[in-house]
């Protein structure tokens, strides 16, 4: 579980409401489901618009990068293609063959396969860089998805904002009522700027470090890969890898 996140959200709502019943506000004041439900259907509702609908199904399953990121070990990658390279070096790429079919990596076991068939080095780059390409287009819809909703929420929010006054403004006979009409109308536009602000863009902005940690592991691995089927010495290609595996500490 990435703490950071869990941490970050409980401190903005935590500033935000503890701000207010510092102010003497009633946590009640702040609790407005209609003002919700009028910024997050508004915002979520415009970027279904703005995105066709597999980016936005995506986009949510992807939240769990943000709580959740996948385990990463770059020893364990570092150790495991110098295991490769050993084996290589003694036995011929071809030994490699049985490493290939029992990866549980995907683009390693690709990598892999790859360098049993022989293929050309430069190939090799060309094709793994190019996997590397697609994922990165692919993974940075999530992310532009959020950094979209976070712009559209605070605007929304003025919309509820707007909405709540103009209820406010028919009923004007009972004055009684203004100053507390006003407040609730003006709860949508808080609600808007922290979906935008605590939620929405700071997910965006974490997905893309979770997306360039994984670009730098697969950068990693190509390198590996290349240097063992180069015939690259072992312990030349641990300490070109140790480089990598420090960047993502």
């Amino acid at each position: 579980m990435d703490l950071a996140t869990i941490i970050g959200l409980i401190l903005g709502f935590g500033a935000v409401f503890g701000g207010a019943v510092l102010e003497g506000l009633h946590i009640t004041s702040l609790i407005q489901p209609t003002a919700a439900l009028i910024v997050l259907g508004g915002t979520f509702g415009a970027v279904f618009v703005s995105f066709p609908l597999p980016v936005c199904i995506k986009a949510f399953k992807d939240i769990k990068i943000a709580v959740l990121p996948p385990k990463v070990d770059p020893d364990a990658i570092v150790k495991d293609i110098i295991g490769y390279a050993t084996k290589a070096r003694r036995n011929g790429l071809i030994s490699l063959e049985q490493e290939a079919q029992n990866a549980s990596d995907p683009f390693i076991k690709k990598g892999i396969s790859l360098v049993v068939d022989g293929i050309d080095p430069q190939k090799l780059r060309e094709t793994l860089e190019a996997e590397i390409t697609a994922y990165e287009d692919h993974q940075k819809h999530s992310a532009e998805f959020f950094e979209a909703a976070g712009g559209y929420s605070p605007t929304i929010g003025i919309i509820g904002a707007v909405l709540g006054l103009i209820h406010v403004m028919s009923n004007l006979s009972d004055t009684s009522k203004l100053g507390a009409g006003i407040a609730v109308a003006f709860v949508a536009t808080i609600y808007g700027l922290m979906v935008a602000n605590i939620v929405c863009i700071p997910i965006g902005t974490k997905i893309k470090i979770r997306m360039k940690e994984e670009v730098l592991r697969r950068v990693m691995i190509v390198e590996g890969l290349i240097a063992i089927q180069n015939g690259e010495n072992p312990h030349f290609i641990e300490q070109k890898l140790k480089s990598f595996a420090g960047a993502e500490h």
